[in-house]
């Protein structure tokens, strides 16, 4: 397998329906298939394919959804089936939930399934038994820790640069800048949408000047400009992360394609990316 492009962009999204984690959610519109489409629209217009992190309830709810993702040539891969973080289970509950995930995959015709993220970005130095039984399932590729200081996981020591982490497993950890008071994910979710973009250009260009992709998650609702108002799940009723939720999601797209024509950048699924890594070996 050849080494990945210069200008390496995993673009990702974790797909889920954050509508389906509310106790109240189902009275507000269903979004996701026409949201994940315009994504999907993104990426035919720049002839890449990318990955889609699905938590398990997608493919029970939307299963032609699913479809539709694996036929126009892009990557399933899980994100646990209930969304509940690593550090909230035990060893067996996690591999119990990673089970149904992948059987609720297979079931809207997603097979072979080799790649991981944990809700939240929840694998620390604590949950790094997870690694192990990634693993022991098959799986090739992580991408689920935060390599700096966060409010809720983080794992500062685990570095910038992918590396193997159990037998065959590459943890592929999120892009992160800043200084060490404040080292924050620039390519992702709700910090794409409200950090400057020169902050945001300068977090990609000191990513590809040292050979590394920059690794991202956006989510459905990221760019939803007609999703009513409620209060999102997780983040404790707390209005403040309520209204970061909805801030800039008209510029989404806008931002998108900014980072695409500054750096002429190739966007490649996460399986790629982690079958060219380990062919470097």
């Amino acid at each position: 397998m050849a080494k990945p492009t210069k200008n390496t962009f995993l673009f990702s999204i974790d797909l889920e329906d954050v509508r389906l984690r509310m106790s109240d959610g189902l009275h507000f519109k269903p979004r996701v298939e026409e949201l994940t489409e315009q994504y999907l629209r993104f990426l035919d217009k720049h002839k890449s394919k990318a990955t889609f992190f699905t938590v398990g309830d997608i493919p029970e709810q939307y299963p032609s959804l699913v479809r539709s993702i694996i036929s126009e040539g892009h990557e399933i891969a899980c994100h646990s089936d209930k969304h509940i973080s690593v550090s909230s289970q035990t060893k067996e509950l996690f591999k119990n939930d990673l089970l149904q995930n992948l059987e609720n995959l297979a079931k809207a015709g997603a097979t072979d399934i080799v790649g991981y993220r944990a809700p939240v970005f929840s694998i620390t130095e604590k949950t790094a038994w997870a690694f192990d039984i990634l693993a022991e399932l098959g799986f090739t590729y992580s991408s689920s820790v935060l390599p700096a200081k966060n409010p809720l996981f983080g794992w500062e020591a685990f570095g910038e640069s992918p590396r193997i982490v159990s037998d065959k497993l590459l943890e592929i950890p999120l892009s992160v800048r800043g200084s060490r008071f404040l080292n924050v994910p620039f390519s992702g979710g709700v910090y794409f949408r409200v950090l400057p973009m020169p902050l945001i250009r300068k977090g990609f260009l000191e990513h590809f000047s040292k050979g590394l992709a920059v690794t991202s998650y956006f989510h459905p609702y990221d760019i939803d400009t007609e999703q009513e108002s409620f209060m999102h799940p997780g983040i404790n009723n707390s209005w403040f992360y309520n209204r970061l939720m909805y801030f800039n999601r008209k510029n989404m797209f806008e931002r998108l394609e900014d980072i695409m024509n500054t750096f002429d950048c190739k966007i490649i699924t996460y399986r790629e990316y982690a079958s060219a890594f380990n062919g470097k070996k």
